[in-house]
C-alpha cells in the first residue's frame, strides 16, 4: 500500500483524470482510502469531486516548491496508497524537478508507479520517450502504459503497438493495459456534475447506471493488473 501513483500522459485529452477516477474507486472498492494529489489547478475536476469523501490535497508541480510539499504529503501519509492526477503541462516541471522525488522513494520506502495515459497520437509517445529519459524505470519506479479505448480499440493503436518503446516498457517489467471507453453521455455528466462514481450510482438514471457498472467493473479488472 506504499504506492504513489502517478496518472500522467503531458497532454490534455488524454482521459488521465478518468484513470485517476477510477483508481480512487478501485482502492475504494477494495476497501482503502487512497490519498489524492490534484495537480492540475486549470482543470482540478478530481480534487472536486473527491474532496469532500477522501483526503485530498492540490499543489503545482511547475516549481520546487510544489515538490517539496508533494514529498512532505508522502511523507506525513506513509503505508497510505497516494494517487497524483498531473496536469497536461507537466513535463517541464518533470524535467526540472522530478529527480527532487525519485532521490526520496528509498527515505520514503515508497515505489513510483507511472500510468501513461495514450490516445493515438505520435506525441503521446514522443512525450514517454522524453518522460523515461527523465524519469528512467528501476527498482523504485514502474512505468505502464494505459491505451485509452475512447480512442479506437486495441487494434487501432498501431503507433504505440510497432514501436520500440513499447518494448522498451515491456522489457523493463511494464505492462500495456486497455482502459474501458464510457457512454459519452454518462461520461459528460459525471464531468458536468464532478461526480465520484459511488455518488453516480446513487443518482443517475438507471440507463447510465447499467452502463457505469459496466464500464467500472471493466476499469476495476484492468487497473488491478496495475495496483
Amino acid at each position: 500500500m506504499n504506492k504513489i501513483f502517478l496518472c500522467a500522459g503531458n497532454k490534455g485529452g488524454t482521459g488521465k483524470s478518468m484513470v485517476a477516477t477510477a483508481l480512487i474507486d478501485a482502492f475504494l472498492q477494495r476497501g482503502v482510502e487512497p490519498f489524492v494529489i490534484e495537480t492540475d489547478d486549470a482543470n482540478p475536476d478530481v480534487f472536486k469531486a473527491h474532496s469532500e469523501t477522501v483526503q485530498c490535497a492540490a499543489l503545482s508541480l511547475d516549481e520546487a516548491d510544489g515538490w517539496i510539499e508533494l514529498i512532505n504529503s508522502l511523507d506525513k501519509t506513509r503505508g497510505v496508497p497516494v494517487i497524483v492526477n498531473t496536469a497536461a503541462r507537466n513535463s517541464a516541471g518533470v524535467a526540472r524537478y522530478g529527480q527532487t522525488l525519485k532521490s526520496t522513494l528509498g527515505d520514503l520506502g515508497r515505489t513510483l508507479v507511472t500510468l501513461w495515459v495514450i490516445n493515438r497520437q505520435r506525441d503521446s509517445l514522443e512525450l514517454l520517450a522524453d518522460y523515461l529519459d527523465v524519469m528512467p524505470v528501476n527498482a523504485d519506479h514502474q512505468v505502464h502504459v494505459v491505451r485509452n479505448l475512447y480512442y479506437g480499440s486495441s487494434d487501432k493503436f498501431q503507433l504505440y503497438s510497432g514501436s520500440e518503446l513499447k518494448k522498451r516498457i515491456e522489457g523493463s517489467g511494464g505492462k500495456t493495459v486497455d482502459f474501458p471507453d464510457l457512454a459519452d453521455r454518462v461520461a459528460d455528466e459525471l464531468a458536468t456534475k464532478r461526480l465520484t462514481l459511488q455518488a453516480a450510482m446513487g443518482e443517475m438514471p438507471l440507463g447510465h447506471r447499467a452502463e457505469l457498472i459496466r464500464w467500472r467493473d471493466e476499469a476495476f479488472k484492468t487497473l488491478s493488473q496495475v495496483m
